[in-house]
């Protein structure tokens, strides 16, 4: 049982409408579409194969799996979720992952999807996620997180690395995509996204109106890949 419901970041619904249609509005910028799937969607994972850390399955891919009566159940819902979000205008991708790549360039700042972020567009748009197995993402209230960019330390190192005009450090943090990444407060408390829900979280763009959503990837569990849906 999930407490979802417990947390004003949060709108549950029960329907796929009821997730596109709902606008994000105070302090909730994450709408989850409550669900407990049904199938073997282990199975499925077991009989794809990882060509990369991260491989995109096709729907071709899923089509020639030879599963047993729970396998195809939970390809059925993996292929239901791709046609609702695609009907919709979205673009959706089904990743096998084991990892992501690590961007450790710059010991001092987390800029990889490890770490948290919130996602940004120049149009209206939202993030879709579904982990379907293996470790599931993490959301994090906004209050309960501070922008890395407005860590003291951290942004007198990005200013020598900058190295220019004061009057362009702004636009140098957005370039690089350091405004989009944070550190949690000490007392914070992430919340799990869990398995099979479909989530739509808020993202940064000129016409949102609510704080986006701070999210990361989860470390994966040893020797276990994740089958993820986003867009």
């Amino acid at each position: 049982m999930n407490n979802f419901s417990d947390n004003t970041q949060i709108k549950i619904v029960s329907t796929f409408p009821e997730l596109i249609n709902n606008n994000f509005k105070g302090s909730t910028n994450a709408i989850c579409w409550d669900r407990n799937l049904e199938g073997d969607f282990k199975e499925i994972v077991y009989k794809l194969h990882l060509k990369d850390n991260i491989t995109e399955v096709s729907i071709e891919d899923l089509l020639s799996l030879q599963l047993s009566k729970n396998g195809q159940i939970a390809r059925e819902i993996i292929l239901n979720d791709l046609k609702l979000l695609s009907d919709s205008g979205a673009s959706p991708s089904l990743n096998l992952l084991k990892s992501y790549d690590r961007d450790e360039e710059l010991d001092f700042i987390s800029t990889d999807v490890y770490s948290y972020h919130v996602d940004r567009s120049p149009i209206p748009t939202s993030t879709f996620l579904c982990t379907y197995y293996g470790a599931a993402s993490d959301i994090l209230p906004n209050e309960q997180a501070i922008q890395q960019i407005l860590i003291p330390e951290i942004r007198e190192k990005l200013q020598e690395l900058h190295n220019g005009p004061e009057e362009e450090f702004e636009t140098f943090l957005e370039e690089y995509y350091f405004d989009l990444h944070y550190q949690p407060m000490p007392d914070a408390k992430p919340i799990n996204l869990g398995l099979g829900h479909l989530w739509r979280l808020a993202v940064d763009n000129p016409q949102q109106e609510v704080l986006p959503c701070i999210h990361r990837a989860p470390k994966e569990n040893e020797g276990e890949y994740r089958l993820l849906l986003i867009c």
